[in-house]
C-alpha cells in the first residue's frame, strides 16, 4: 500500500513511573494541512478520578486513560452517536460532558456500562 505523506505526527505518551521509566513515541502520518489537537479531561467516575488525553491528527484519533495508575492506549473506533475509543479490555465513550467506561472482560461486557463518570470542574 503506498501513501502520501505531507507531515508526520509523533506522539509521545509518557507511562506512570514504574520501577524503570518508559515512554513510547509514535508516528502516524498525516495529510493536508492538518492540525495536530490534545485535550485532557479528568473524569469523576462512580467515585474515582479517571484522566483522559485525546489526541486528534486528521483521521487518526487516540486515547490516552490512566484508570488505577494503568496505562490504556485506546484507538477512536465506529460510534452512533459521541467519539468511541476501545483498548485493551476497555472501551471508552464519551458525549459531551459524560462518558462510559465499559469492561469487556468484566459481567456488563460491552452492554453494560461498568461506570458512568462525568468531566470534572
Amino acid at each position: 500500500m503506498r501513501f502520501s505523506v505531507l507531515a508526520a505526527l509523533a506522539v509521545s505518551v509518557a507511562l506512570p513511573a514504574t520501577a524503570a521509566e518508559v515512554s513510547l513515541t509514535l508516528s502516524i502520518p498525516v495529510t493536508g494541512a492538518a492540525g495536530v489537537e490534545s485535550k485532557s479531561v479528568a473524569y469523576e467516575c462512580d467515585g474515582r478520578a479517571i484522566a483522559v488525553t485525546c489526541l486528534n491528527a486528521g483521521t487518526v484519533s487516540l486515547a490516552v486513560l490512566d484508570i488505577d495508575g494503568e496505562t490504556v492506549v485506546a484507538a477512536n473506533v465506529v460510534s452512533g452517536s459521541g467519539a468511541r475509543y476501545a483498548g485493551g479490555r476497555h472501551v471508552w465513550w464519551s458525549k459531551g460532558e459524560a462518558a462510559d467506561l465499559y469492561d469487556l472482560m468484566g459481567e456488563g461486557g460491552e452492554d453494560t456500562p461498568a461506570e458512568s463518570c462525568r468531566a470534572a470542574g
